[in-house]
């Protein structure tokens, strides 16, 4: 007779598998920006929630609505009370999306967003990248196995056939709580191989592996890290022009995954 945790392991194993070929019916946007969640909101026809699933108090925002056969989520962190900016980093976006997971049990997350990206890697203002795994490069703990844990490697869901039949770029994607790159910041994004750099997708990455829901990231490049421009300008300079970018490449995302299972992506 085999261990009862063995018997556990392979129930588990076959549930997931079954949820792998039921089609896709819930899907969870997290955002961190007003700015790249409104042309969402509006593509999809999603209304704000008057009744809140989150917390009394906290600033976090869903819309919902339905498209085509898919129910959609949109959350993102809201505003900060006392100096009314979005509340972007790592901790809020984890926040928002455990709070998410647990009230609107997703299918499948997306963190959809804007990035700064490398020159050197290919990256140019306006592009859409799908992440094929994302890490931390601010989280430096030199001691053996706890540097591994700092990193916090994560693969992103595999979707071949969207990224073949969508002709979207992929990249590694790097997170940090800074939108500067520090010398140390730096070294650990080089050895990260990232092609792109945000503040939210490791922290989304984690939660999701953490409640085993899978996770997708799509992100537009606002800058370019290793190019002329001071990242704080170029980011606002671009921001709104590459939201539209973005609204396009989660639209036709969204389009590909309507109707299809897990395993068909």
């Amino acid at each position: 007779m085999a261990p009862h945790g063995d018997k556990s392991d392979a129930a588990e194993e076959a549930m997931v598998a079954e949820a792998e070929k039921r089609p896709i019916s819930t899907v969870l946007i997290v955002i961190a920006m007003q700015t790249e969640a409104l042309p969402l909101v509006n593509k999809f026809n999603l209304t704000e929630a008057p009744d809140s699933v989150f917390p009394k108090g906290v600033p976090w925002v869903r819309y919902h609505g339905f498209y085509k056969d898919l129910q959609i989520n949109l959350v993102w962190p809201g505003k900060d009370e006392s100096l009314g900016v979005d509340c972007v980093g790592t901790v809020p976006a984890s926040l928002v999306t455990y709070a998410s997971i647990q009230a609107l049990q997703p299918d499948l997350i997306i963190n959809a967003g804007t990035a700064g990206g490398f020159k050197d890697k290919g990256a140019c203002i306006g592009d859409v990248y799908l992440a094929s795994d994302v890490a931390y490069h601010d989280r430096r703990i030199p001691i053996p196995v706890f540097d591994l844990y700092g990193v916090g490697l994560r693969q992103a869901c595999s979707t071949p056939t969207l990224q073949n039949e969508l002709n979207l770029k992929v990249g590694k994607l790097s997170t940090g709580n800074s939108l500067d790159m520090s010398p140390h910041d730096e070294a650990s994004i080089v050895a990260n191989d990232a092609t792109v750099k945000d503040m939210e997708g490791a922290a989304v990455a984690y939660v999701a592996d953490l409640l085993k829901v899978p996770a997708i990231f799509v992100k537009a490049v606002t800058d370019i890290i290793d190019g002329e421009k001071p990242t704080a300008e170029e980011f606002l300079q671009n921001l709104v022009a590459v939201t539209a970018a973005l609204e396009e490449g989660v639209t036709k995302v969204i389009d590909f995954i309507n109707g299809k299972s897990l395993s068909d992506l």
